[in-house]
């Protein structure tokens, strides 16, 4: 499943309000400045800092 190309270019991360890089693969958001990654459920991305993993995953 692809994310809408608009709402990847609204997106930013809730931490540093920094830009996020689509992984479609893993269905993450990413935030390589900080080693973060923003899950994709369903479809819809889960912009909560508490939802966040490491990245890379370890």
């Amino acid at each position: 499943m692809s994310l809408d190309p608009t709402l990847l270019d609204i997106l930013v991360c809730p931490e540093d309000k920094g830009p996020l890089e689509y992984h479609e693969d893993e269905q993450v958001l990413v935030n390589p400045r900080l080693g973060k990654a923003y899950p994709i459920e369903d479809g819809i991305p889960v912009m909560l800092v508490d939802e966040a993993r490491d990245w890379p995953q370890r």
